[in-house]
């Protein structure tokens, strides 16, 4: 009788350091490398458990004293936008949508330089240069794509005014990262990014649109609380976000279990190959 073995990739934890959310606090991350004839299906696995791509690695928080960040993803059948919502979409109606492959430009990056000057000088991306750039772009052994948002003038010129690296999951879209012309804050540009990826998985009958994190108590990551149909992944368990208020960003030394007990529940793909 042969039995199929589930892929065994191995679990690594960073070393401590200061938390980007919330200050005063440590980060850790539970982190493991993709790639391999099986990247796709186990993306698609640890997605659904919390975990996040970075380039070839997927990783999710494992803080020692701390369980604040959340995993967050939209239920796309259940979704209505509210009315600041459709705003968004009308004050961003000049722009034209265009999916590429993961290949960097140098426009993506004068857009990359401008949007962290602006609102993320002080992040860890700060120092990043044109070279990390493309790797964080380029680096993907899985389906992602390069979504651009261009704004097309009355006198024919074009300019890039968002940018979006999207993994293609099996039940839904992940945005891996985000970033858009600052002088467009006003106009919502970054809740708009993510309504329209809502209407790109709507179409491709896709259940889900996964944010990235939540961090209760975080002012950088409120903004994610006001989408309708907000599941939050939690106590190993996708469930409606509820009250925002009620998530406590609380620390506790019991707060997150042992690293040894947290990658023994870890759900894991087995090796079978996948039919197209």
């Amino acid at each position: 009788m042969r039995h199929t073995l589930p892929i065994a990739p191995q679990f690594y934890v960073t070393a401590p350091q200061p938390c980007p959310y919330l200050a005063g606090r440590m980060e850790r991350k539970l982190f493991t490398a993709l790639q391999g004839e099986y990247a796709e299906r186990l993306n698609d696995s640890l997605s659904k458990q919390g975990f996040r791509r970075s380039q070839n690695v997927l990783y999710r928080p494992s803080c020692a004293e701390c369980s604040a960040c959340l995993s967050a993803r939209v239920r796309v059948a259940d979704f209505v936008p509210s009315k600041s919502q459709k705003r968004a979409e009308r004050r961003n109606a000049d722009l034209r949508r265009e999916a590429t492959s993961p290949w960097a430009t140098e426009e993506q990056y004068a857009l990359f330089r401008d949007y962290l000057d602006s609102r993320h000088a002080d992040g860890g991306m700060a120092d990043m240069d044109i070279f990390e750039f493309a790797a964080m772009i380029e680096e993907t052994p899985i389906r992602s794509r390069v979504i651009e948002y261009n704004a097309h003038h009355p006198d024919g010129t074009v300019d890039l005014a968002a940018v979006c690296l999207t993994d293609v999951l099996d039940d839904g879209l992940s945005m891996v990262y985000s970033f858009y012309d600052p002088e467009r804050a006003r106009t919502s540009l970054g809740t708009y990014v993510i309504l329209d990826h809502i209407k790109i998985a709507r179409e491709a009958g896709l259940p889900y649109v996964y944010l990235g994190y939540w961090v209760p108590g975080s002012p950088k990551m409120g903004y994610k609380a006001n989408f309708a149909a907000l599941e939050v992944y939690k106590n190993g368990e996708w469930q409606n976000i509820g009250d925002p208020a009620a998530h406590s960003a609380a620390m506790h030394p019991l707060s997150t279990d042992p690293i040894a007990e947290q990658v023994a529940r870890i759900s894991l793909p087995d090796s079978r190959p996948i039919r197209r």
